[in-house]
């Protein structure tokens, strides 16, 4: 499972292999792993939502259901929901999204 940020998630969208953290992912995917995300980030629903929806749509990227943070002092905020991880693993395990990912 990567806890990511979202420059992370951008470098991800595009494939870009510049750190310890997106090379992993890389290794995971050439090996046909799933790669477990649970996202954090300030800008979820404006500039990193085009990159979130691209890793949406990949085989083998799996998310942690997430909510808003804060909707009145961080209204474009995502966090991922901690009481979900273990669920999340077990879904990707089976090449399953678990649903609703948003909460």
């Amino acid at each position: 499972m990567l806890h990511v940020l979202g420059n992370t998630i951008a470098k991800l969208a595009h494939s870009i292999i510049d750190n310890a953290a997106t090379m992993a992912v890389k290794s995971h995917l050439r090996n046909g792993n799933p790669v477990v995300i649970a996202i954090s980030t300030n800008d979820g629903l404006s500039g990193s939502a085009e990159n979130i929806g691209k890793l949406l749509n990949r085989n083998n990227y799996f998310f942690v259901p997430f909510r808003q943070d804060n909707p009145i002092t961080k209204p474009r905020s995502l966090v991922f929901d901690c009481n979900s991880i273990i669920n999340t693993l077990e879904y990707a395990l089976e090449r399953e999204q678990i649903e609703p990912i948003i909460l």
